[in-house]
């Protein structure tokens, strides 16, 4: 594999942005949620930049491939938990629909990344 550094990767940029509006907007959630969902938010966004640094660490493109498969799956759990947050209204329409833009983003630059992996 090419030599280069994690934090030169797009898709970990991306997702190191999404974290931290994951951060701001789960800080308005309420208080008693600090052990729930706003945990389980925060959890499920750190996981998707923290994989694709330890993927790009790894020795062969397989690992690699399968730690971008894991962070992809984070992802969806994030969306999820967003989605969730909204309903119980725990976060305003317009920050979720932003928050899932962002995921979205992040997707589309997994799945990109991983397809220039497997050619």
């Amino acid at each position: 594999m090419p030599s280069r550094n994690y934090s030169d990767l797009i898709a970990w940029q991306k997702a190191m942005d999404l974290t931290e509006a994951i951060y701001a907007a789960s800080s308005a959630m309420p208080p008693n949620e600090r052990f729930g969902l706003t945990s389980q938010m925060r959890r499920a966004a750190v996981s998707v930049p923290a994989n694709i640094a330890e993927g790009e660490g790894r020795r062969t493109r397989g690992e690699f491939l399968n730690q971008l498969s894991v962070a992809h799956g984070s992802l969806r759990e994030l969306e999820t938990h967003v989605q969730l947050a909204v309903r119980l209204r725990f976060l305003n329409c317009d920050v979720g629909r932003q928050l899932l833009d962002q995921t979205a983003e992040v997707g589309r630059i997994l799945n990109g990344l991983a397809r220039s992996l497997r050619q």
